[in-house]
């Protein structure tokens, strides 16, 4: 079989798994084609493919949980319309053998990355939206991630380190925590950090590494989460 036939039979098992017939099917190619393959390639129809999942899938969380705050909605789509639950989607179509990629991309593995499948799956639901319409770009959405929209979590868990222990804290009237920095290393393109966390009430600390000092703060605030959660456990 050559390599068109592939593609032609890889792109047959994705028209199947998506559900969808297009009236153009140029515009699936140009969904599916990254830009080591061409310059005729899918980055326009990713970035409309973004907005209608960000819209869909935030109009359907809305309906799922009518009394959750604004706050709580925005973690909830966050948590699905991102990279790594995108590329899992992809994976189930199946979408990675249907992807066109440069010769480069192919010899390092890129439709294995998840970055490269997200953005595939984006351009796809772009392209449906310019070949259909609104309403089978809205349903697509719905049917990709429609195993993380059945099994949602729960909002409160999605909040990142730093917002959680300053609201347990809040909670018991205790003064927030301090950081800082306790060294910066490294080059400009590869700094390193070394963070403190502490709780001015009762003198605890933790520190933290990382590439960031986003990352180092948030590890830090982790670390003393799962220290005042051991604590709790053991006087209880």
């Amino acid at each position: 079989m050559s390599a068109d036939e592939i593609g032609e039979a890889s792109r047959a098992r994705l028209i199947k798994a998506l559900d969808y017939r297009f009236s153009d099917p140029a515009l699936l190619l140009r969904a599916l084609t990254h830009r080591s393959y061409s310059h005729d390639n899918n980055e326009r129809l990713e970035y409309l493919g973004d907005s209608l999942l960000n819209f869909a899938i935030a109009a359907e969380v809305y309906r799922l949980r009518p009394k959750a705050p604004e706050g709580d909605l925005s973690r909830l789509r966050a948590s699905l319309v991102r990279e790594e639950t995108l590329a899992a989607a992809a994976r189930r179509l199946p979408l990675a053998d249907a992807v066109r990629l440069g010769s480069g991309e192919l010899k390092s593995g890129g439709f294995r990355r998840d970055s490269i499948l997200a953005d595939a799956l984006e351009a796809v639901v772009g392209a449906v939206f310019l070949d259909g319409g609104i309403e089978p770009a809205r349903a697509l959405c719905l049917r990709l991630l429609a195993p993380e929209l059945a099994e949602l979590p729960d909002a409160g868990s999605l909040k990142d380190p730093k917002t959680r222990l300053q609201e347990i804290l809040q909670a018991d009237a205790r003064p927030l925590p301090e950081y800082t920095v306790l060294r910066e290393e490294g080059p400009a393109h590869r700094r390193h950090f070394a963070v403190l966390c502490r709780l001015p009430d009762t003198g605890d600390s933790v520190e933290a590494e990382a590439h960031s000092r986003r990352i180092a703060e948030q590890q830090a605030a982790s670390a003393m989460l799962a220290a005042i959660t051991s604590k709790v456990n053991k006087d209880a």
